[in-house]
């Protein structure tokens, strides 16, 4: 009886602890600001299927000329994709649609683009692809940007 209670008061800290640490990482990435929430999907075929299939759930972070995003389900303390401004294409935008709406964020908005000859699309609210456009738009004279 007492090695079962022992076990699980050590199950119990374990857990905590990994929810601390967490909760830690996602606060350190979000510290220096300019953070926004921001569903990925990297490799996408020419004909992307509405089924929700390959959505990862992250939180981008603008960081001068790029934007690491990092997995929200992750203890890693690397962002697990970096997009460079001058290497980013966008090719439109659309609605979630089928069951990418249950992937997805409520109000998100699906961006087509290309990121070094890699189709990806990213999904954010309204308000944070507006700030993103805007970082898009606003690089440094002499760079190309690609906003369709």
């Amino acid at each position: 009886m007492v090695l079962a209670l022992t076990v699980c008061g050590i199950v119990v800290a374990l857990l905590a602890v990994g929810l601390f640490l967490f909760g830690l990482r996602r606060r350190l990435i979000q510290r220096s600001g300019g953070t926004f929430d921001c569903s990925l999907r990297w490799d996408v075929p020419e004909e992307p299927d509405a089924g929700g299939k390959g959505w990862s759930y992250g939180v981008a972070r603008y960081n001068g000329d790029r934007i690491e995003w990092y997995r929200v389900f992750s203890y890693a303390v690397r962002p697990r994709r970096v997009l460079e401004r001058a290497q980013i294409e966008v090719a439109g935008r659309r609605l979630p649609e089928g069951e990418e709406e249950l992937a997805l964020l409520s109000d998100a908005v699906v961006l087509a683009c290309a990121h070094r000859g890699a189709h990806l699309e990213l999904a954010m609210s309204e308000d944070a692809l507006t700030g993103f456009l805007a970082w898009l738009e606003a690089a440094p004279p002499g760079q190309r940007v690609n906003v369709a």
